[in-house]
C-alpha cells in the first residue's frame, strides 16, 4: 500500500479548558477554518471530541498549512499518514515514509486512545523502533531525538506524525462576541484588534476621517491596515466617520490644551451609537498608559465617563518595543508607519491636558451642540466591507 501524509491533525489547546462552552467552541472553530480553507474545494474536515482532521486529498498541503496557521483556536497541529490500527500496517507506513537513507536520531511515542487494541503503548513503540534499527543507521534518542514518530491509535483508524506545528492559540473568533475597535492608522490599533481577535471576540473597525485635513491617502492606509488584520477572522466591516464639522466645533468652543480630550470623548460617544447599532459589546482601543498626554489615567477617566459600555485596551501594559514586534509579526508595522496624517495628528496642541477635569470638559461641551453633532457623524457614516488579501494565509 501506498501511504503519504494525507492529513492534517489539529489539536485544540485551550479548547480543552472549557467544560459546557465546549462543543460551542469546536462547533466555531470547525465553522471557522472551513471558512479559511475555502479556497481548496477537495479538503473534507471532521471533528471529533479531543481533536479535528483535516484530509487533503490532492491539495497543497503547504498552502493548507498557511492558512491553518492564522486561525484562531487552534494550539498545534501535524501532518499525519492515516491507517488502519493494525502493527503490520503501522510499521509499513513508517517505514515506508521515514528518511531511513539518512543518519538520524529518533523516538517513538505512541498513545493506545483505543484500549481495545491488543498491543499496549510500550510495546508499540518496541516494535517500530526495532523494525528501524533493523532496517537503517538510525539511533535512539530519547531526549533529543531528530525525529519523533508520535503514533496515535484510535477505534477507526491510527495516526502516524513526524512534525508538529504551533497554532495561533487563543479562542476560535466568534466565542466571545463582537466589539467595535478604533483604527487610528497608528501601530498600535491593529496590534489591539490582533488581540482581541485572539480572544474569540469578532471586531468591527471605526476611522475618523476629517477632509480635507487628512488625505485620501490616510483613509487608504487604514482600509490597507484593515485588509491585513481581516484575514484572522475573516470579512472585516470598516466604518469611516466624517470627524471633520465636530473636530472644529472642539477648536472653536473650547480650551486648544482640553481638544484632545475632548476629541477622544466624542470618539467615544460616536463609537458607543455604533457599537449600539452593531449590537457591539463593548469599544476596544490602541491605547497605552502614559503613552501620550491622552492617555494617563487621569484622561481615561475623563473619556470613559461618557459611556457605559466596556472598554478594552488589549496593548495597555506593553512597552512600545513589545507593540512593535507583535505589529512586525503580524505585518501590518510596515503599512502603520507610512507619514499620513490622521484627525488625532492635525491641529496637536502645543501643550495639551495631562491630567483633565471631568468637569472642565463638560463646562466647554456646553458651549455647542455637540449632540446634534455626534447625531450626524452617525448617520453620515460610511460602512465598507473589506476582504483579506489573497496571499497565502488570508483566504478566508
Amino acid at each position: 500500500m501506498d501511504y503519504k501524509y494525507d492529513h492534517i491533525l489539529i489539536r485544540y489547546g485551550e479548547l480543552s479548558l472549557k467544560g459546557k462552552n465546549r462543543n460551542t467552541f469546536i462547533k466555531q472553530l470547525h465553522e471557522n477554518i472551513k471558512k479559511a480553507t475555502k479556497g481548496f474545494p477537495t479538503l473534507e474536515i471532521e471533528r471529533q471530541h479531543d481533536r479535528m482532521y483535516i484530509y487533503l486529498h490532492d491539495e497543497d498541503a503547504n498552502q493548507v498549512k498557511d492558512v491553518i496557521a492564522k486561525v484562531f483556536g487552534i494550539s498545534s497541529f501535524s501532518f499525519a499518514i492515516k491507517t488502519n490500527s493494525d502493527m503490520d500496517e503501522i510499521i509499513q507506513a513508517c517505514m515506508q515514509t521515514l528518511p531511513l537513507q539518512e543518519k538520524k536520531t529518533f523516538k517513538v511515542a505512541a498513545r493506545r486512545s483505543d484500549k481495545n487494541f491488543p498491543i499496549i503503548s510500550d510495546q508499540i513503540n518496541r516494535m517500530v523502533a526495532t523494525s528501524i534499527l533493523k532496517n537503517s543507521e538510525w539511533k535512539v534518542d530519547v531526549h533529543n531525538p531528530d525525529v519523533k514518530i508520535v503514533i496515535e491509535v484510535h477505534a477507526d483508524a491510527t495516526y502516524i506524525m513526524t512534525d508538529k506545528y504551533p497554532g495561533a492559540g487563543g479562542y476560535p473568533v466568534g466565542v466571545g462576541g463582537k466589539a467595535i475597535v478604533l483604527l487610528s492608522g497608528g501601530i498600535d490599533s491593529p496590534v489591539a484588534s490582533y488581540l482581541m481577535m485572539k480572544r474569540g471576540v469578532r471586531i468591527e473597525c471605526i476611522h475618523y476621517a476629517s477632509p480635507p485635513y487628512t488625505s485620501e491617502n490616510a483613509k487608504e492606509k487604514v482600509m490597507e491596515l484593515a485588509r491585513l488584520v481581516s484575514g484572522y477572522q475573516g470579512d472585516l466591516l470598516v466604518h469611516i466617520v466624517p470627524f471633520t464639522n465636530l473636530q472644529l466645533a472642539i477648536y472653536q468652543n473650547a480650551d486648544e490644551s482640553y481638544a484632545i480630550t475632548l476629541m477622544r470623548r466624542m470618539m467615544m460617544r460616536i463609537a458607543a451609537g455604533l457599537a449600539q447599532n452593531r449590537k457591539a459589546l463593548a469599544i476596544c482601543t490602541g491605547e497605552s498608559v502614559g503613552q501620550v498626554a491622552s492617555q494617563t489615567l487621569e484622561s481615561m477617566v475623563a473619556i470613559n465617563e461618557v459611556t457605559n459600555l466596556p472598554m478594552i485596551r488589549p496593548v495597555v501594559c506593553m512597552d512600545k518595543i513589545e507593540i512593535i514586534d507583535l505589529a512586525k509579526k503580524i505585518g501590518t508595522y510596515e503599512t502603520s508607519i507610512l507619514p499620513y496624517e490622521d484627525c488625532c495628528t492635525i491641529f496637536t496642541p502645543k501643550n495639551p491636558v495631562t491630567k483633565p477635569r471631568v468637569d472642565k470638559c463638560k463646562q466647554y461641551e456646553a458651549r455647542f451642540d455637540y449632540e446634534a453633532l455626534v447625531q450626524e457623524c452617525i448617520e453620515n457614516v460610511q460602512s465598507i466591507w473589506v476582504h483579506p488579501q489573497k496571499e497565502e494565509g488570508d483566504l478566508f
